[in-house]
C-alpha cells in the first residue's frame, strides 16, 4: 500500500469541557482532492488547526511525507510543504496583486531580509511571480491594489500566496464561503488544475462543490468521524444522513 501524504492517528482536543475532536485518524493520498465535511460546530476548524499547526492536539499524531510534525509550528511545517488559507480572506489590501504574491514568495525563498535589494527587480522572484499570477489567472488584475478585486478575486488571490511555495498540500478553509456563482465557477476551475500535482484537503459546506470535486470524503460529527469513502459511498452512508438531520449521535 502506497503511504499517504498526510496521516492522523487518534487525535484528541479538548476546550475545558468541550471534546472538540475525539480520535480523529485519517490519511490522505499524494495527489487526491480530500475533502472534510460536517454539521456546524462539528469540529472541522479544529481539525484543520491541529494539522496545520496552529493548534496542538492534546494527544495522537500527525505525519506528514513520512515525517512526524505533530509538535512542529506553522512555519516550519510550511516549509515543509504544508500550505494553508482561511475561512476569512486575509490579503494586504493596500499592497497590489503582485506585492501579495510577491512578499509570499519571499518568505519561502529566504530573500525576506534582504532590504538592500529591490525584490521587484530580482530575477529569480520575477520569475516566480509571473507563474504565480498565470496560474491562478490574475495576470491582468495584478497591478491593481488587493482591496479593488472582488471577494471571488481574493479567493484566488489567497490561494497564490498559498502556493507560492509549491507546496505539496494545501489546506484549504472554507475557500467558496460567501463565493456567488460566477466565483465559485472560478475558483472549482483553479482547484481542479491544481490537480495532481498539489494534494488538496478541503473543508467546505457547498456540498454541491464537495461532491463534484473530491476524490474521498471524510464525514466529521460531534469531533469523531462517523464516515470515510468516496462520493458514492458517502452518499449512501446511513451515519452521514443521520449527522445531517440532527439526530442524536453518540459522544465520546
Amino acid at each position: 500500500m502506497v503511504r499517504p501524504l498526510l496521516r492522523a492517528e487518534g487525535l484528541f482536543k479538548s476546550f475545558g469541557a468541550l471534546q472538540a475532536t475525539c480520535n480523529v485518524s485519517l490519511a490522505v493520498r499524494a495527489g487526491e482532492i480530500h475533502a472534510l465535511i460536517g454539521p456546524n460546530g462539528a469540529g472541522k476548524t479544529t481539525l484543520l488547526g491541529q494539522l496545520s499547526g496552529e493548534l496542538k492536539p492534546d494527544s495522537g499524531k500527525i505525519e506528514f511525507d513520512g515525517k512526524d510534525i505533530t509538535r512542529l509550528p506553522v512555519h516550519k511545517r510550511a516549509l515543509l510543504g504544508l500550505a494553508r488559507s482561511y475561512q476569512i480572506t486575509s490579503v494586504f489590501e493596500r499592497l497590489t496583486v503582485r506585492d501579495n504574491i510577491l512578499l509570499a514568495i519571499q518568505a519561502h525563498c529566504g530573500h525576506s531580509f534582504r532590504f538592500w535589494r529591490n525584490a521587484r527587480t530580482d530575477p529569480q522572484l520575477c520569475e516566480n511571480l509571473e507563474a504565480a499570477l498565470t496560474r491562478v489567472d490574475l495576470e491582468k488584475r495584478s497591478y491593481l491594489p488587493a482591496g479593488r478585486l472582488s471577494h471571488g478575486e481574493k479567493r484566488q488571490l489567497e490561494v497564490g500566496m498559498a502556493l507560492a511555495g509549491n507546496p505539496q498540500m494545501l489546506l484549504l478553509d472554507e475557500p467558496y464561503a460567501g463565493l456567488g456563482p460566477g466565483g465559485t465557477v472560478k475558483l472549482t476551475e483553479l482547484i481542479q488544475t491544481l490537480r495532481p500535482q498539489t494534494t488538496i484537503f478541503l473543508v467546505d459546506h457547498d456540498m454541491t462543490v464537495v461532491f463534484g470535486l473530491a476524490d474521498r470524503i471524510t464525514v466529521l460529527d460531534y469531533g469523531m468521524i462517523v464516515a470515510q469513502g468516496t462520493p458514492d459511498e458517502i452518499r449512501a452512508d446511513k451515519a452521514v444522513r443521520t449527522a445531517y438531520l440532527g439526530k442524536e449521535t453518540a459522544r465520546c
